[in-house]
């Protein structure tokens, strides 16, 4: 009798057997290759682009309709010339496991991002790079293992400018690079750190010696660098030649870090940045320049990220600076972060309170994106660089591993509460001047100018609404304008000029800079 029943459980695990392995989910790999060409080992994070269609010269990620690519992402260490890793693209992979895809015809392409940087600026100099493979009528899981070679390596990015040749030359005279090591991020750090910006002096700058002039920091959003920052230094620098600004010098500062952008603000994880520019690179800049050199001719500028960075700069530096122009800023008040209050009981980036999956980007009415989609594809581009990302290494507190605390849980979408007051206690600019109005307020009222679209693309008219109802409820004469119907990259649009904005921001600060002078527009 005991044989009998052994004998039948062992049968029995014989037939249970295959039905466990037929509920294992699959695993798709493809193989991909680092060519011969190359000489030395390489490191770095290895992406898979793959997306539905044939005849695409180029498979990349894209932040505005997320979904569309499928992206799958592994680690690899000194890996050799001439050799083959098969990387599974259900382990780490957005939107989801590549054997979930439905037959078709798709196109893929493989990247090794060597510098790591591929959530902040896609594809950069030095990353290896694969032609584009179309896999035709395929269906995951069958026939052979997709091949892949890595075969070239991306090129230096030509920067590109709309000027035309000699007013490119001419704004390339007025443009000065600024290189400076910062003696307390160097010391924050352990290694020279600095702070790079291009000063672009005012047409006219060299043939009037006795004249000072109004200088304006400027600074750029998430994904800008020096290179971009110079680009617009000179487009400044072609307005006010033309007679259409008035003559200013403009300090085109790079934000941008491996972590994302640290926006000039002090944090603990990125160190000291706004304490570095004002005791620091400002006074250096003004033993160097003709610059007025006082708060009434120190004005700030900035978009997206850029504004948030400069509306913080004149919240917390209220005596250096004569006033703000922000626009379309990321959030300055967390009760909305976007669309969500982080403050909400169980709040959560990815449903709000109906369920719902929460938008982060749009197209006027159409929703493009879901915060959702944003952080899935973050993580998979890797753990660094990413917006993000970057919030958390600008506003979290650090971490038992040195890195900072997570806002939100990235499988669930659940805000840390603890961490959310951290935020709000040192970088939710509405509740710091609402606690600190009594000794901001007298050096803050009149000086915060915001321009935001009503259909901005992140949804950032919501906070700045908010921040505004905040700064009158304190009598801080905030000077608030709405644009119709702009989203956050037509904002500057005026008439068929799409950098017009500029021109009025310009006036506005030459007229709390130079009282009483007239200055008119050609």
């Amino acid at each position: 009798m005991h044989t009998r029943k052994t004998f039948l459980k062992f049968v029995a695990v014989l037939l249970f057997v295959p039905a466990v392995f037929a509920q294992q989910p699959q695993h798709l790999f493809f193989r991909v290759t680092l060519g011969p060409q190359f000489t030395a080992p390489v490191s770095g994070r290895l992406l898979i682009f793959l997306k539905e269609g044939t005849g695409a010269k180029e498979v990349d990620a894209n932040p505005f309709q997320p979904s569309d690519v499928s992206i799958a992402a592994k680690e690899l260490y000194y890996w050799n010339p001439g050799t083959s890793v098969d990387i599974d693209t259900d382990e780490l992979a957005f939107p989801a496991g590549f054997s979930a895809l439905k037959p078709g015809n798709y196109d893929a392409q493989a990247v090794l991002d060597v510098n790591h940087n591929y959530n902040y600026s896609g594809r950069s100099a030095g990353d290896l790079v694969s032609d584009v493979v179309s896999l035709r009528s395929w269906t995951p899981g069958q026939r052979s293992t997709p091949d892949v070679t890595l075969s070239s390596v991306f090129p230096e990015r030509t920067p590109r400018t709309q000027l035309s040749p000699e007013k490119h030359k001419a704004a390339e005279a007025g443009a000065h690079l600024e290189d400076f090591t910062s003696p307390f991020l160097t010391r924050f750090s352990g290694r020279e750190t600095h702070i790079r910006a291009w000063v672009i002096l005012p047409p006219g700058y060299s043939g009037h010696l006795g004249e000072r002039y109004p200088t304006v920091y400027w600074t750029h959003g998430f994904g800008g660098n020096l290179t971009y920052s110079k680009l617009s230094g000179e487009s400044l620098f072609n307005r006010m030649a033309e007679g259409k600004m008035p003559p200013m010098i403009w300090v085109m500062l790079d934000e941008s870090l491996a972590t994302g952008t640290h926006e000039f603000a002090d944090s603990v994880n990125n160190g000291p940045w706004g304490t570095a520019l004002t005791t620091e690179f400002i006074p250096y800049l003004e033993s160097k320049y003709r610059m007025d050199a006082k708060a009434s001719g120190r004005f700030l500028q900035g978009h997206s990220s850029g504004g948030w960075a400069t509306l913080q700069l004149q919240v917390n530096y209220p005596t250096v600076f004569g006033g703000t122009w922000s626009t379309s800023p990321d959030p300055s008040d967390f009760h909305a972060f976007s669309t969500i209050d982080l403050y909400a009981e169980h709040a959560n980036l990815y449903r709000d309170p109906s369920g719902s999956a929460v938008p982060i980007v749009r197209d006027h009415a159409k929703v493009q994106a879901t915060m959702e989609e944003l952080a899935r594809q973050e993580r998979v581009l890797g753990d660094y660089g990413g917006q993000l990302a970057s919030f958390e290494w600008v506003f979290s507190p650090r971490g038992p591993d040195g890195r900072p605390l997570q806002m939100f849980n990235r499988e669930t979408g659940y805000v840390d509460p603890k961490v959310v007051l951290y935020w709000r206690d040192h970088y939710d600019l509405a509740h710091i001047v609402t606690s600190d109005w009594a000794r901001r307020g007298p050096k803050l009222k009149g000086k915060i100018h915001v321009f935001v679209g009503t259909a901005d693309t992140f949804y950032l008219d919501g906070p700045a609404h908010k921040f505004e109802t905040v700064l009158k409820s304190l009598d801080a004469d905030p000077h608030f304008t709405y644009i119709d119907n702009r989203t956050h990259f037509d904002l500057y649009k005026v008439g068929d000029d799409r950098q017009g904005l500029f021109d009025t921001i310009a006036t506005q600060m030459y007229a709390v800079a130079r009282p009483g002078k007239k200055w008119k527009s050609r």
